[in-house]
């Protein structure tokens, strides 16, 4: 039997990703998503590159009426990927309630359903924000949670800690948590990208932006960090490889191979790269000139993030394989041909 995949959010940049992948490994996807940082075109850009119309149903998932109605007509899905979140860690802070009111009310709300209609894998989507200020690098699955250091980022915290305390409770009920780190680049089609509405939040579409001339120039965060070059070091981590490591985990929860009702995996590379790592390698692979400067820092952002992703290799066996260039270049042959079309 045709396995059935819920993804909440999958018309957003990591959800469409993931999509994409769900369907190249033959499974029926229904993606639910409210459009509120997305476009409905990803649906086209999703079956162009898949030569499948993932079933899309547009739903604010933070409305519990409609949200058990949709469930109920997809009660014979096998798990749900929950991507359906707001995302912006500086927004977060400015606007807290309604990151706390729209990221905890939906996973309350699908959990909720799964309970219900007795959908029993989930898979979160998680961040590395769930850390706080860090100790020490890496960071293993076995770091100390901290207070995230905005509203953002203690939803996910938050998210996890509802989800591991059902987990000791619910019957047949297993779960894993990916913790992403910093997700860029773009599908190799071109057809398939980071597209956010307004003002970019994340710095690979302000870098592309700017680079095309919708923007003036990049405004870096900080340059007073404790870093090599003074500016935020991050584990930046191709979105398709990201998209395949979901797969990997749902496999492990539909084969029975987790080892807890709970699991947690980091998602990243292992490496650190600084802002301007990242501008010396879209310079180098786009033969662009940028046009930058340098802002105060941004609240809720944190000097230094990356992973130890040991366990994922092992336990999922998964992988990364692309490298930064692949990220930079990817990104902006996105951004140069959506604005093309």
């Amino acid at each position: 039997m045709k396995s059935k995949i819920i993804i909440t959010g999958g018309t957003g940049y990591i959800g469409s990703h993931t999509a994409v992948e769900f369907i190249n490994e033959g499974l029926e996807v229904v993606i639910v998503d409210n459009l509120s940082n997305s476009d409905i075109s990803v649906l086209d850009r999703i079956q162009s590159i898949t030569d499948v119309a993932p079933t899309f149903e547009n739903i604010d998932l933070t409305d519990r009426v409609k949200t058990t109605s949709f469930f109920e007509r997809h009660k014979d899905a096998s798990g749900v990927i929950n991507f359906a979140a707001f995302k912006a860690v500086g927004e977060s802070v400015q606007l807290p309630l309604q990151y706390y009111h729209n990221n905890l009310n939906i996973l309350l709300n699908v959990m909720d359903c799964m309970d219900r209609f007795e959908i029993r894998n989930l898979i979160f989507s998680s961040s590395a924000t769930v850390y706080g200020l860090p100790d020490s690098f890496p960071l293993t699955e076995n770091s100390k949670t901290k207070k995230p250091t905005s509203p953002y980022g203690n939803t996910k915290k938050i998210g996890e800690e509802v989800i591991e305390d059902f987990s000791k409770v619910a019957k047949n009920f297993k779960a894993i948590s990916l913790r992403y780190f910093n997700p860029i680049g773009a599908h190799s089609s071109g057809d398939l990208g980071e597209t956010p509405t307004g003002v970019p939040n994340n710095l690979m579409p302000f870098i592309t932006q700017t680079a095309l001339g919708k923007r003036e120039e990049l405004k870096i965060f900080g340059k007073d960090y404790d870093t090599i070059d003074g500016t935020a070091i991050r584990d930046y981590i191709h979105v398709v490889d990201l998209a395949k490591a979901h797969v990997m985990a749902f496999q492990r929860l539909m084969k029975n191979e987790a080892k807890e009702n709970f699991e947690i995996f980091n998602i990243g590379t292992g490496i650190g790269y600084s802002v301007l790592d990242v501008i010396a390698s879209f310079e180098k692979t786009t033969k662009q000139k940028l046009n930058y400067s340098f802002v105060d820092r941004r609240s809720g952002d944190v000097p230094v993030l990356y992973a130890s992703t040991a366990k994922a290799k092992k336990e999922l066996g998964w992988n990364p394989k692309l490298t930064l260039d692949d990220m930079t270049k990817s990104s902006w042959e996105w951004e140069v041909k959506k604005n093309i079309l």
